[in-house]
């Protein structure tokens, strides 16, 4: 059973309202393992290769590629971290089960290095010849977010408490496998039946699906029962999706904006990026803790569907609100109404505060940001009576709000020139709340 099998018998008719992780349980979740497990050595990839070469186009492989990259490393990178979540898991049949998945992992990984080598001509057969031939496919926020799995691991390796045990779930099963890796596969095995191409690697493919459904439903399982009555935890989850949200629009970022490495395929960057929101959604719901009710500013604008949120993450990339920091970010009226609008989203009901804050920024027209006590507003030009300024270039204050540079930083390097009333100064944090802090 998949955990969207166990949520249509959760909703079904006649069915007492339970919550999918309460039908979920450890053993059977290694049951499956056992009744599911395969052979990444045991698949025949000759076929694969002879497809590969004669009826797939330059750009389908090079777009295929760049998008089988990032699976190969991924899958290295989550099997050598899976460590310290045993050792954190505060049950046995818990540890049990991520034990079966650090199997898994590897077996994804060996799976991938073999088609690299076998079918695409990469390395020399060795893992680490077969990672560094794809190391250059790798983008900005791939990179971003499994660095981050690195430090995580290192920070639950010292620090084994449910709050860092629903953080380092937070971010493995619920980002990485729920909302990057699921929809990616997906998006893989449906061009691939579709077409009748590469017979092992789409059984292999479809096999790892299957693997990934069972880590998933463990990870809400888990968040349900270490971190859903806990507001420690719930804090922890919220904290770590608001770090890493930004940098997931641009995980699948192709080179140059070239559409055509998705859609070549018959996948929008936005259908994808939807799937990934939808079951993000999904599965916090399932363990009980709704993104909508998790403590802090909003994680996702609330008002927004989950197409409306893909839509917006390209847009915001480009503009340089999310992603890595531009030489210069467009300054066009789209962009900069784009911006500002998401950090009005941003800042979700201000609890009462009231303050006027002008942008006057050095090399585009200013802004307002109002705070009437309830929802934010912003609107082009000047405000009669602000209760703080700031003064900052476009590209600068970019890098607040997006979370890439500290407010505190900007300010003492002179990038970020705040006067403010006395009276206004407790507030002046909200002015500033850009994302990941």
């Amino acid at each position: 059973m998949s955990l969207n099998d166990v949520q249509t018998w959760a909703g079904g008719a006649g069915s007492p309202p339970r919550t999918a992780a309460d039908l979920i349980s450890y053993e059977d979740l290694y049951t499956r393992w056992e009744q599911g497990n395969w052979s990444a050595m045991g698949l025949d990839f000759t076929e694969d290769a002879r497809q590969w070469r004669e009826e797939l186009t330059d750009f389908e492989r090079k777009a295929a590629l760049w998008n089988y990259a990032l699976f190969f490393w991924g899958e290295d990178a989550v099997a050598d971290n899976l460590s310290p979540f045993i050792d954190a898991a505060p049950l046995e049949e818990q540890k049990y089960f991520l034990t079966t998945q650090q199997v898994d992992e590897a077996r994804h990984a060996i799976f991938f290095k073999r088609f690299m080598h076998e079918v695409c001509g990469l390395g020399d057969g060795t893992m680490a010849s077969g990672l560094q031939a794809i190391k250059p496919e790798l983008t900005w926020g791939f990179m971003k977010i499994f660095d981050r799995l690195d430090t995580m691991a290192d920070e639950l390796r010292r620090d084994r408490s449910p709050a860092k045990l629903s953080a380092a779930v937070t971010l493995y099963h619920m980002v990485i496998e729920a909302t990057l890796a699921q929809p990616g596969q997906h998006f893989i095995t449906s061009y691939l039946e579709t077409r009748n191409l590469m017979p092992a690697f789409r059984e292999g493919m479809t096999q790892i699906a299957r693997d990934e459904q069972r880590h998933i439903a463990f990870g809400v399982k888990l968040l349900a029962d270490v971190a859903s009555g806990d507001e420690r935890c719930r804090r922890a989850v919220a904290d770590t999706l608001r770090e890493v949200t930004p940098w997931g629009a641009a995980v699948l970022q192709p080179p140059g904006w070239d559409r055509n490495y998705t859609e070549v395929f018959g996948f929008t960057l936005e259908d994808i990026a939807e799937e990934g929101i939808t079951s993000l959604q999904t599965k916090l719901r399932s363990s009980g803790m709704p993104m909508e009710e998790l403590p802090g500013p909003p994680i996702v604008p609330a008002d927004l569907t989950p197409r409306e949120t893909a839509t917006r993450g390209p847009l915001l990339t480009m503009a340089g609100l999310l992603g890595e920091r531009q030489a210069s970010a467009p300054k066009d009226e789209a962009s900069i109404e784009l911006v500002m609008d998401t950090v009005r989203r941003q800042l979700g009901q201000t609890n009462g505060t009231k303050l006027t804050v002008q942008f006057a920024f050095s090399d585009v027209e200013p802004w307002v940001l109002r705070m009437n006590g309830g929802g934010p507003s912003v609107e082009r030009g000047h405000a009669e009576k602000a209760d703080v300024t700031l003064r900052t270039s476009w590209d600068d204050w970019l890098d607040v709000a997006s979370g890439r540079v500290n407010p505190g930083h900007a300010v003492m390097r002179g990038r970020l020139k705040p006067r403010a009333r006395l009276s206004a100064l407790k507030l002046l944090p909200a002015a500033l709340g850009g994302r990941g802090r």
